[in-house]
């Protein structure tokens, strides 16, 4: 948190770095986020690029009150909400987000991976918008209730009705697969 302020404030006073240094810091779990939600990992690059364009062009107005993570994946869901209004309901898959690779697995690891996201990937396009929306953010982006129920202007408790009913359709259409 401490960081993040003294980050922010770098930033605002013109140091490109401070930008540079809060994108590597941030940079995987928007792409998780978006990628999730939108179900294609080129278009949740574009969504995170984008938010981060915004965020350069104007530092003046960068509205953060407490943490800086929480505001970026609010920034990319809003965007991705923007984006799935234009397509409406024209989704595709998602594909594999490159991981850096601590202790190099062989491509049988990669396989039996890649077969896992297909069948999570599958499962969380059933599920109704809002449940993704919630699983992902509470999973992925680790945000608490109270911030998701903020950026969907919904109640905690129709946020945690979501994301438990969302929870219990996955394990329904995975049935122990994962």
């Amino acid at each position: 948190m401490l960081q993040d302020m003294l980050l922010i404030w770098k930033f605002r006073s013109g140091d490109s770095n401070a930008l540079a240094r809060i994108y590597e810091d941030h940079r995987k779990t928007l792409l998780r986020v978006a990628a999730g939600l939108l179900h294609q990992t080129s278009a949740a690059e574009d969504i995170v690029h984008d938010v981060f364009v915004q965020l350069a062009q104007a530092p003046d107005k960068l509205g953060w009150h407490g943490n800086l993570r929480s505001f970026l994946v609010t920034c990319v869901v809003n965007r991705v909400r923007n984006a799935n209004k234009a397509m409406y309901g024209r989704m595709g898959r998602l594909e594999a987000t490159p991981e850096p690779v601590a202790d190099h697995p062989g491509p049988e690891h990669w396989i039996l991976a890649g077969e896992r996201l297909t069948k999570l990937n599958d499962a969380l396009a059933q599920l109704p918008y809002e449940q993704c929306e919630v699983v992902i953010l509470h999973l992925q982006a680790g945000m608490k209730f109270r911030a998701i129920a903020e950026s969907q202007n919904a109640s905690i408790n129709t946020v945690q009705s979501r994301y438990r009913y969302g929870l219990d359709r996955l394990r329904s259409l995975l049935d122990g697969e994962i």
